[in-house]
C-alpha cells in the first residue's frame, strides 16, 4: 500500500542525530489550520490543531521522530508530519527546544516548528499504525500526553494571538488614517 503512494517512511536510525549524553535529536511540528467559516473576531477559536496516536496507542501528540544526517532540522519535521500525520504545508519559526526523558531514562532533546497545513493526503506512509484527528488547542491540551509538546502548543497559541492583534491594530490605524 505504501508504494501505491509513491511516499516510503524512513526505517532505522543509521543517519540518527545524538546529542553529548547519547539522546536522539527530535524535531517536530503542530500542524494547524483556520475554520474557512470563521470570522477574524473569533480567529483562535477556530484554530484546530492536528493530534496523532502514538503507534504504541497511549495517547495523542504531534507529529516528531529523529533528526536525521541528511536534512536541515525543518526538512526533518516536515518529513515527520508528512509520514506520521499524511500533512504537508508551511514550516514556520521555531517554538523552542525542550529536553525530554523517554522511557528508557535517556534525555533527548525536541525542536517543534509551527506547521500551517496547507494539504492533508488521503494516503500518507503510517496510516496504518497512527490515526489522526483534528481537534480543537483546548481538547489537545487536554488530551496530549507529552508536556513539553504542551508548552510548545502553549508558546504557538501566544504567537498567533499576538500576530492577530498587532493585524488588527495596523487595521484600525490603516483605517484612521484614511480618513483624515
Amino acid at each position: 500500500m505504501e508504494e501505491d503512494m509513491g511516499i516510503v517512511a524512513r526505517q532505522g536510525r543509521q543517519l540518527q542525530r545524538y546529542n553529548r549524553s547519547g539522546g536522539r535529536l527530535v524535531a517536530g511540528c503542530i500542524p494547524y489550520k483556520f475554520d474557512a467559516n470563521c470570522s477574524s473576531s473569533g480567529l483562535l477559536d477556530s484554530m484546530e490543531v492536528l493530534v496523532i496516536s502514538s503507534q504504541k496507542g497511549d495517547g495523542m501528540m504531534f507529529p516528531k521522530g529523529g533528526w536525521e544526517s541528511d536534512e536541515t532540522i525543518k526538512q526533518a519535521a516536515s518529513r515527520e508530519a508528512l509520514e506520521e500525520a499524511g500533512v504537508q504545508g508551511n514550516v514556520e519559526r521555531r517554538l523552542g527546544m525542550w529536553k525530554y526523558s523517554t522511557r528508557l531514562q535517556t534525555i533527548n532533546e525536541g525542536v517543534m516548528f509551527p506547521l500551517n497545513v496547507t494539504e492533508e493526503l488521503i494516503k500518507w506512509p503510517e496510516m496504518g499504525a497512527r490515526k489522526r484527528r483534528w481537534v480543537s488547542v483546548a481538547e489537545a491540551r487536554k488530551g496530549c500526553t507529552h508536556q513539553w509538546m504542551k508548552e510548545a502548543l502553549d508558546r504557538l497559541v501566544r504567537r498567533l494571538s499576538t500576530s492577530i492583534r498587532r493585524r488588527r491594530v495596523c487595521r484600525r490605524q490603516k483605517a484612521v488614517s484614511s480618513e483624515l
